[in-house]
């Protein structure tokens, strides 16, 4: 039998009294002090608000275009004035410009200079493509719709655009798309043709041609003689390895003028698509020319 005392085995086990060894540890140690402790929060919440608030997008009119807009914001942007606000054609951006009355609220839709051949003309330089508020304008080669819709925003509700496209697929997008603006005449129809589409097209003020074959210039020509009013202008989109790509581009492009040239289509202006397309200008000019006096 153990002659160990109770008070000796209770002290033993606490580890003794008189130098508090090990135990329940010191004041600083243990539970932690009142700072330390449980508080495990880590805070997560990133304070994101800096008040600096959404900077303002300013729309200015274009300095030479009428009709044609510049979104100035993060970034310089083409833009229209949107004819079908709330609608998206092909899924551009759209820009709205907030005023103190709702009805003067305006929205603007955003031109891509690398999907249409008129802004990628208009954004580098050109000095008129004759596409103004109010002015009649055949379209040949309209595609689905994308520079077309863009035109139509341009013309306005006084303004036309014929809008031709020879593909049946093409052209149901566009037929589409005409639904929604009543200043686009869409017609499915051979450009090469113009009697096809005849009583559907009155005399226009311009013609603006993005047709991508090897007599493009002489389907201009046809369109001009039964359209294209006197001193009436024409812009034409030269895409030279579809003529010829065995030689230079600018061959190509002097020999398509000299074409025009023939057909009584004075050129005025000519520039390349660079860097938005490769191997492409756009020859601007002037029909049948009246003789100053």
């Amino acid at each position: 039998v153990s002659t160990q005392s109770t008070w000796e085995r209770h002290k033993a086990m606490r580890g003794g009294f008189d130098r508090g060894g090990g135990g329940r540890g010191g004041r600083d140690g243990g539970r932690g002090g009142r700072d330390g402790g449980r508080g495990k929060g880590k805070g997560k919440g990133k304070g994101k608000g800096k008040g600096k608030g959404k900077k303002a997008v300013v729309v200015e009119p274009h300095a030479v275009h009428p009709g044609v807009f510049v979104s100035r914001g993060k970034e310089e942007t083409l833009c229209t004035l949107n004819l079908v606000p709330g609608i998206s054609v092909y899924g551009e951006k759209r820009v709205q410009v907030e005023a103190e009355v709702a009805a003067d609220k305006k929205e603007y839709r955003v031109w891509n200079p690398y999907r249409s051949k008129l802004a990628a003309a208009i954004v580098g330089g050109i000095d008129n493509c004759y596409i103004c508020p109010g002015a009649k304008v055949l379209y040949l080669g309209a595609a689905s719709g994308t520079t077309v819709s863009h035109v139509s925003d341009i013309v306005g509700p006084t303004g036309i655009v014929y809008a031709v496209e020879f593909s049946h697929r093409s052209g149901r997008d566009l037929v589409e798309m005409s639904k929604r603006r009543p200043n686009i005449v869409p017609i499915v129809s051979d450009a090469r043709m113009p009697k096809a589409y005849r009583m559907l097209v009155g005399m226009v003020d311009t013609i603006f041609m993005d047709v991508a074959q090897p007599d493009q210039a002489r389907i201009l020509a046809l369109n001009a003689k039964a359209f294209l009013k006197v001193d009436g202008h024409y812009m034409i989109s030269i895409k030279a390895p579809c003529i010829d790509s065995t030689v230079e581009p600018a061959v190509v492009f002097a020999a398509e003028v000299e074409k025009m040239k023939a057909e009584q289509l004075r050129p005025r202006e000519q520039i390349t698509l660079e860097p938005f397309e490769r191997d492409h200008a756009v020859v601007v000019g002037v029909y049948r020319p009246s003789k100053k006096k």
